[in-house]
């Protein structure tokens, strides 16, 4: 796996070459952004998990200051958040709002948006705020609790899937000689 992705990564003279990258050199160049190992595997995958649920495109974003403030694999980090996506995006968001619902103690149901209306705009602009308003404390809730349960899920798989791969490595090692 590590010489399939290191066709793909950029090496150190590459950034130090890059105009835009040059300010964030002593920042990017740390040598666990780039390494994979269980450790910085298991925590950019823990990263990406969390912040694949940040609203709109600020996703790749949080991820890499993210990585860089935790000292993780920063491309895997980057390659996790795409498990949001268009197609998995609405369903994520509905599971979020329903669990925010039930740690909140909402009992009242989902509540659609208002139907759009042009010769009532004004007023269908109103109720999509109050709309909003609604329904934004059961997501946050919920999305919080989501990005946190995922995050923590997938560090413990990465974990332990490296784990089992390690012992069959061994294994094999054993074997042949």
């Amino acid at each position: 796996m590590r010489r399939f992705l290191r066709k793909y990564l950029p090496d150190h003279e590459s950034i130090r070459s890059n105009r835009w990258l040059r300010p964030f050199e002593s920042w990017l160049l740390h040598p666990r952004l780039w390494h994979l190992n269980r450790h910085s595997a298991a925590g950019a995958v823990a990263v990406g998990m969390f912040c694949g649920l940040i609203p709109g495109p600020l996703q790749m974003i949080g991820a890499a200051v993210s990585a860089l403030l935790l000292r993780v694999n920063l491309p895997l980090a980057l390659l996790v958040t795409l498990y949001t996506n268009p197609f998995t995006i609405v369903p994520l968001y509905l599971l979020a709002y329903q669990i925010g619902r039930l740690l909140i103690g909402d009992s009242g149901g989902f509540v659609a948006p208002p139907a759009f209306s042009v010769s009532a705009f004004t007023d269908w602009t109103a109720a999509m705020q109050m709309w909003m308003l609604t329904v934004a404390k059961p997501l946050a809730v919920g999305l919080l609790t989501l990005a946190s349960s995922l995050s923590v899920l997938g560090f413990l798989a990465t974990r332990a899937i490296w784990r089992l791969y390690l012992i069959r490595s061994w294994r094999r090692r054993l074997r042949s000689s």
